[in-house]
């Protein structure tokens, strides 16, 4: 039985994650590939509730406030009922599956909390064990950083409605510009040591086309066939 392929479309807030999953998936379809398309947080299933519970603010309004080795496994968990309910069968038997966020954004999100080097370092490797040895949920072939800078990413996603209650409040960590900053440099230190594939979102301190940025993902998705 041959394993199907997993890729992961991560990157900060607004820095078009959703639209690129979509392209590609409807762009691989088009091609004849067994593909799926997996968005996270799951927000509207049930082992979403302690994520939206963390991101509402009901364990404490600055991110910084919960650990991130606690708010870690709230996001694990919601991965893993999702590979064991939605898509283990369709990987195991050679599926295809675009996943909008994974660990990755754990990685960067929850990494970014920490700012000693040795301690991030220990986490990182905690969560490594902790999501694809314990729960045993697929390692990514091929994650894709959407490199879009802090200032660009909080302009993009200013009048955006949040995806838990589609209010105009944002989420802890929406509404936190040093969470978003740290986020970013995180993803990208850590982009380079785990080989993901950064795609710059500005050339010459202006947006590439979306069109621009999925060609480029898809070329570089050739050495997975």
């Amino acid at each position: 039985m041959n394993k199907g392929k997993l890729i992961v479309i991560e990157g900060v807030d607004g820095s078009g994650k959703e639209t690129q999953s979509k392209l590609l998936f409807e762009k691989l379809i088009k091609k004849n590939y067994s593909v799926m398309r997996l968005s996270y947080p799951r927000y509207e299933k049930e082992s979403s509730a302690l994520v939206k519970m963390y991101l509402r603010g009901d364990f404490g309004k600055d991110p910084d406030s919960v650990s991130p080795y606690i708010s870690s496994t709230f996001f694990a968990a919601d991965r893993y009922a999702s590979f064991k309910t939605e898509y283990e069968e369709f990987y195991n038997n050679g599926g295809i599956v675009i996943a909008d966020r994974y660990t990755t954004s754990n990685m960067m999100h929850q990494g970014g909390k920490i700012k000693d080097p040795d301690e991030r370092n220990e986490f990182l490797s905690w969560l490594w064990d902790y999501e694809f040895n314990l729960y045993k949920i697929p390692v990514p072939d091929k994650v894709f950083f959407l490199n879009l800078p802090p200032k660009d990413s909080m302009d993009r996603i200013k009048n955006r409605k949040n995806k838990i209650t589609q209010m105009d409040t944002k989420d802890i960590h929406e509404q936190n510009e040093e969470h978003i900053i740290n986020a970013y440099n995180v993803a990208c230190e850590i982009s380079k040591r785990y080989g993901w594939d950064e795609i710059f979102c500005l050339e010459g301190g202006y947006n590439r086309t979306i069109e621009e940025i999925n060609e480029e993902i898809y070329k570089k998705l050739t050495d997975l066939w």
